[in-house]
């Protein structure tokens, strides 16, 4: 998600080589709707897991956003993800292992799909790998 990432740059890949999904966390619970859909209606056959240094997913938890919510936009607007997860992580590696072992078993993401999880470091603009 975070517009700091360009994946071409990042990765060597060119326009239409990729299809890039984006969301809060790099999260991998949020992307597979469209990793299937990816995969299953277009083709695609590897699934690269990228997560970001200074990842704001760190820097609260589900407590904390529901706060946020309800004190922002209103009682009605918290009570509407009252059950919601926003999926926040404490650890930037343990959540690239985390997410690209969901994607790993589900049932969802076929076997031969190769999945890998990196780590974009801001800083340096280098990436590395992280499983």
């Amino acid at each position: 998600m975070d517009a700091r990432i360009d994946p071409a740059a990042a990765y060597g890949i060119h326009l239409g080589d990729a299809h890039v999904i984006r969301n809060a966390g790099g999260n991998a619970r949020d992307a597979l709707r469209s990793l299937v859909i990816s995969e299953q209606l277009l083709g695609t056959n590897e699934i690269l897991l990228i997560k970001h240094t200074g990842c704001g997913m760190l820097t609260f938890t589900n407590e904390t956003a529901h706060s946020v919510v309800g004190n922002v936009l209103g009682a009605e607007a918290a009570s509407e993800v009252a059950g919601l997860d926003f999926q926040p992580f404490s650890d930037l590696e343990q959540g690239v292992r985390d997410d690209v072992e969901f994607l790993r078993k589900s049932r969802a993401i076929p076997d031969e799909v190769t999945v890998s999880g990196w780590v974009y470091e801001v800083e340096s603009g280098k990436v590395r790998q992280v499983v």
